[in-house]
Order: C-alpha cells, then sequence, then structure tokens
C-alpha cells in the first residue's frame, strides 16, 4: 500500500494472483518492462537468480525475462556475506549472464558492522539508468559491438611474463562511448588496474590465447574494435616452477618464443563470422604511415587507428594523438583525451552507418525502377 501510495502505481507482490494470472501476470511484467531493477539484491536473491530459481513472483520475473531486456543489480549484504566465495561466483555467473552490477559501497551497515556491502545509493542507481535507457535509444541502438582492451600477460613460469604497458584507458573509452551511442557493447580486457565499467558486460582475460577464444565466443557481432596491445610471442614452453638464476655459470635461461594468434587478422578474414566493421589499432615507434597502412592491407580490417609510442608517450597516459588510416586515405586527429578519441571515433562509427543506409536505400529505390522498367 505504502509503494503504491507513493508512486501511483499498482505494486504486485503475489505470484498466484487470481486476478494477474488469468493474463499470466509475471510474463506480462517481465515483457512490458524496459529494464528490470534488482534493488537491493540480497546474497540469497542473487543466489536464485544464478541457479535460475523461480518461487516468488520476483524471481519468476527475472527468470521470464532470460535478459532480454537489461537487467541491474545493485547488492545489498553484511560485507562477510558480499565477501564469501558463494556470493562472488554469484555474482560472476549473473554478470556472464547478462547482469549489469553496481558494486556496492563501502561504510557502516544497519548491522554495526563497516566494510562492503552497502547498496549505492539511489542518487547513483538513477543516472545509471538513464543513462542506460538513453543510449539504448541512440545511434547504434540495436548495433552489438566487442571491444578488446589491455596487455596480454605470457607466462614465462608462474612469476614471470612477457607484456606491454597498456593501461586498458583507450578501449575501456570506446566501450563507453559505444555504449552511450546505444550499441550494446562486451568488452575483452586483459590485466588491467581500472575497475569494471557499471553498464557494460566485461570478460576478463590474460593470455593472447584466452582474448582470442573469448573475441571468437562474442561473434557474430556487429561491430569489432581491437584497442587491446596483444602480446606478439609467447615462450614456446612454459615453466611450472619458478626459474632460478644458475649461480655458479651465470648461465641466462633459453626461452624459445612463437607467435601468439593474430586477432586483428582472424576476425577481419573470418569466412562466416566478420563484422560489419573491423577496426584495429597499431602501436608504433616510427614511421606510423607506412607501417598503418602497411597493416590495415595485411590484416585485412576496414580502419585503421595508429599512434606513436616512442618516448614513453600513450601507454598509461590520459591523452593520445592518432592517425586514422582507412583503404584510399587517411587523416591526423590532433592530441586529445583518450575519451574525447573515443567520442570521434564513434562518430565515425555512426557516420559510415548512415551512409551505409543512405546507400542502400538508393539501390532499393533503383531496383525499384528496373523492375518497373522490366
Amino acid at each position: 500500500l505504502a509503494v503504491s501510495s507513493l508512486s501511483g502505481s499498482e505494486t504486485f507482490t503475489d505470484l498466484f494472483s487470481l486476478k494477474d494470472e488469468v493474463e499470466m501476470g509475471h510474463i506480462r511484467l517481465a515483457r512490458e518492462a524496459d529494464m528490470i531493477l534488482v534493488v537491493p539484491a540480497s546474497a540469497d536473491l542473487i543466489a536464485k537468480m544464478a541457479n535460475g530459481e523461480a518461487n516468488d513472483l520476483a524471481t519468476t520475473c527475472l527468470l521470464a525475462n532470460a535478459y532480454d531486456k537489461p537487467v541491474l543489480v545493485a547488492p545489498a549484504m553484511n560485507y562477510k556475506m558480499w565477501e564469501h566465495p558463494a556470493t562472488q561466483r554469484n555474482v560472476e555467473q549473473i554478470k556472464k549472464d547478462g547482469a549489469i552490477i553496481m558494486d556496492p559501497d563501502t561504510g557502516k551497515m544497519a548491522c554495526g558492522e563497516t566494510g562492503k556491502g552497502r547498496m549505492v545509493a539511489p542518487e547513483v542507481i538513477i543516472p545509471a539508468v538513464l543513462q542506460h535507457l538513453a543510449a539504448h535509444q541512440g545511434p547504434l541502438a540495436g548495433k552489438r559491438a566487442v571491444v578488446t582492451a589491455g596487455p596480454t600477460h605470457e607466462l614465462i613460469d608462474p612469476v614471470r611474463y612477457i607484456g606491454n604497458r597498456s593501461s586498458g584507458k583507450q578501449g575501456y573509452a570506446i566501450a563507453e562511448a559505444l555504449e552511450a551511442a546505444g550499441a550494446e557493447v562486451l568488452v575483452v580486457s586483459g590485466p588491467t588496474g581500472l575497475e569494471d565499467p557499471d553498464t557494460t558486460k566485461i570478460i576478463r582475460v590474460r593470455t593472447a590465447e584466452e582474448m582470442y577464444q573469448a573475441t571468437l565466443a562474442a561473434l557474430p557481432t556487429d561491430i569489432a574494435i581491437f584497442a587491446a596491445a596483444v602480446a606478439d610471442w609467447r615462450p614456446e614452453n612454459r615453466a611450472d616452477n619458478k626459474i632460478k638464476k644458475d649461480k655458479m655459470s651465470g648461465a641466462t635461461p633459453d626461452i624459445t618464443l612463437v607467435e601468439t594468434t593474430d586477432i586483428l587478422a582472424s576476425v577481419a578474414q573470418h569466412e562466416r563470422k566478420r563484422p560489419e566493421l573491423v577496426i584495429g589499432f597499431a602501436a608504433e615507434t616510427e614511421n606510423l604511415l607506412e607501417h598503418g597502412e602497411d597493416k590495415l592491407k595485411r590484416k585485412g580490417c576496414d580502419w585503421l587507428l595508429a599512434n606513436n609510442t616512442s618516448g614513453g608517450r600513450i601507454f598509461g597516459k590520459e591523452d593520445t594523438e592518432l592517425l586514422f588510416i582507412e583503404e584510399g586515405g587517411h587523416e591526423k586527429w590532433g592530441e586529445m583525451d583518450k575519451k574525447e578519441a573515443a567520442d570521434v571515433l564513434v562518430q565515425k562509427i555512426v557516420g559510415w552507418y548512415a551512409e551505409k543506409t543512405d546507400n542502400s536505400d538508393d539501390n532499393s529505390s533503383n531496383s525499384k525502377i528496373r523492375i518497373a522498367k522490366s
């Protein structure tokens, strides 16, 4: 009664309401919603979601939705319950299934203890909801995109690896800009120090092979952007234990390197599941245009963004400077914030789709004219 009075809307509580179930109420509620908010989400409810249980109206609606509509979850529980391995497994499962998780806050709880588990404030939840709903009405609404980000770590032994200094900031910024334009985005991220985006699905990987397999599993998709700095080589054999120094001779270990899978080329040249638009990145230290044009041709991607990383630039920094390359032309983007660069790229993508739609309409009109003449 209190919720109905405050909201001015009917509140549904009974799974087997005679009135509502005549119209299959739990199905109708799941279908008519633009978005489902689980606020607050207890450890018990998250466990039910992870296991597909449906023993009340709320869980039945969630199961009937099957993540066709976005589901935002704001956990709230004692910090020990949040830290419990079972809860973390359940959170990872519903995130993998498609839920948007709002990480709980740290602070004092109703039980008097202090820790991570407080529900984020409504003032934080509401903008996230509005942003998500607005995004899915944008110019890229209905488009699916996969973005790779960050470095990969190719293990030498359990302690050491071959990697690079990529922070993942550019890839994460691109994912955010794509989502703001309405696309459904999946980020495949190597090891970074960045927090998971609040509203973007993310898969964490470590090696190039793991990134390759996760990217392939995300296909088919409309857009693929490869912003990750994937290691070009990996040790042919990885030691099971830490390689120790030879203190007697001082000899260094003999490590044979082999090439990692070329993720960009594999997707760009995929016979059955090539995305409509494939965009690569190239980190270079010299001859940006020459190397970029060569990479564009070899990899088979549609666009390539090259940047000069010499002198410690770009990697880990907030700013970037990109050279945009496509077949038959290129343009230099001046120094800008990585988020601004992401916005410029997404506007390019929006323009590409708009032009493609216009050309399709023209061809359709011409086709009708030819049929009329025949």
